[in-house]
């Protein structure tokens, strides 16, 4: 398993306020990159994956969703995770 519990309590450790923070947007922004990341890699491999593919595209949309309301509500908060994370913007 690519992504298990004590990665992800690194994830919302370090984007987040603390390990146990899982809801905070930039804990959550931070983990649907890394999962892109980990999709991407498998479709270059697999192209004729469509329902993975499928799978991306909907998370794509909710890391960008999540990135619109963090703009909307602290612009500080999301110029720092797009600057820490190296997104495009």
């Amino acid at each position: 398993m690519y992504l298990t519990p004590e990665k992800k309590q690194e994830f919302f450790a370090q984007y987040g306020k603390d390990e146990k923070d899982t809801g905070s947007a930039e804990g959550q922004i931070a983990l649907f990159t890394f999962r892109i990341i980990h999709l991407t890699e498998h479709l270059k491999q697999n192209k004729k994956d469509f329902s993975t593919r499928r799978a991306l595209i909907k998370l794509v949309g909710k890391r960008r969703r999540l990135l619109d309301y963090l703009k909307e509500k602290d612009i500080g908060r999301y110029r720092a995770i797009i600057e820490k994370l190296n997104l495009r913007k």
